[in-house]
């Protein structure tokens, strides 16, 4: 008897083994990421379509936003665990003392920023915006964007009519002729070109800037996530390979995620580098546009941050060391 009862408690407790949720590191996490619908979020739609994050373990609940700026706030605001965002929202952040941090570099491009221009607005070159109502998008790219195209041709903002303007209100804005010029990103900036043909010029400069768009999170959470941010990069990681082996399967799931023409995809798509990094040129950036917001006044800060301490190195170097560029 005594043999029968250990015997069918063994039973019992291997029954009871087997229905417990294995407590391990392959759990499900689940994660709110904020992400855009620029093209700079490519990544994030295919690694979300193609199941990239489930097959790390994570359970992604998105959330969209028009623009990076938002997507930060939106993690600031403790919403959001990651958010994609240019540098330059980040910049202003870091200059007002919060604690985010970049985990990986997904974008870069030189030929996502223009000032397009209404020709009956009597705008046939750069210097011809002196006294013209320019719209732009404050505390982001755009922003810099425009104060370094208008340097370049020996302008500055005070002699221009800048104007605040949402991205998505870019189009409507330059159409009604609310103003004269925007200065503003794909995919606005394609379909102002598309909308208004040879009614507008555009003036790009690609050697006065490259955007990079990133993953970014609070350090707080970083700090107590090692191993969620690891599957993160790795879905992203398997993204990048998707994206450059199969582009077209990449922008049709763009397409469907955006709700946007497939055409207009397939023709910003080559303006972009899309790579999971961490980059020199982020850290080269976000120096150059904090010496600009302490020249313009647009900061009380009057000293550089050191910007390394709002990179985390050590997910991305443990996963894929030959994507860390950036000197240490």
């Amino acid at each position: 008897m005594a043999k029968a009862f250990l015997l069918s408690m063994c039973f019992t407790l291997l029954a009871a083994c087997r229905e417990s949720p294995p407590q391990n590191p392959g759990l499900i996490r689940k994660i709110t990421v904020a992400f855009t619908n620029q093209p700079e979020s490519a990544l994030m739609h295919v690694a979300l379509a193609q199941g990239f994050f489930t097959e790390e373990g994570l359970e992604v609940l998105p959330q969209l936003h028009s623009f990076g700026k938002t997507a930060l706030q939106a993690v600031l605001e403790n919403k959001a665990d990651f958010a994609t965002v240019a540098e330059t929202p980040l910049m202003f952040s870091i200059l007002r003392g919060e604690r985010v941090a970049v985990i990986a570099n997904i974008v870069t491009s030189s030929s996502n920023h223009a000032v397009a221009a209404r020709r009956d607005a009597g705008i046939a070159e750069l210097s011809d915006l002196k006294g013209k109502r320019v719209g732009y998008t404050p505390g982001t790219t755009s922003e810099f964007f425009l104060d370094s195209i208008l340097t370049a041709s020996g302008l500055t903002r005070p002699e221009i009519e800048a104007v605040a303007i949402h991205p998505q209100d870019m189009l409507q804005s330059i159409e009604l002729r609310q103003v004269d010029a925007v200065c503003t990103w794909n995919y606005p900036l394609t379909q102002i070109q598309r909308q208004l043909g040879s009614d507008v010029t555009v003036f790009y400069d690609r050697d006065i800037y490259t955007e990079t768009f990133n993953i970014a999170a609070q350090q707080a959470f970083i700090e107590k996530n090692a191993d969620t941010i690891k599957r993160f990069l790795r879905a992203l990681l398997k993204a990048e390979t998707f994206v450059a082996e199969k582009p077209d399967a990449a922008q049709a799931i763009m397409a469907s995620a955006t709700g946007l023409a497939l055409s207009l995809i397939k023709n910003v798509w080559a303006d972009f580098n899309y790579a999971v990094t961490l980059d020199q040129t982020l850290l080269i950036t976000l120096e150059d546009e904090t010496r600009w917001a302490m020249k313009n006044r647009l900061t009380d800060r009057t000293v550089m941050p050191d910007y390394q301490q709002h990179i985390h190195f050590d997910s991305l170097s443990a996963i894929k060391p030959s994507a860390v560029t950036i000197y240490r």
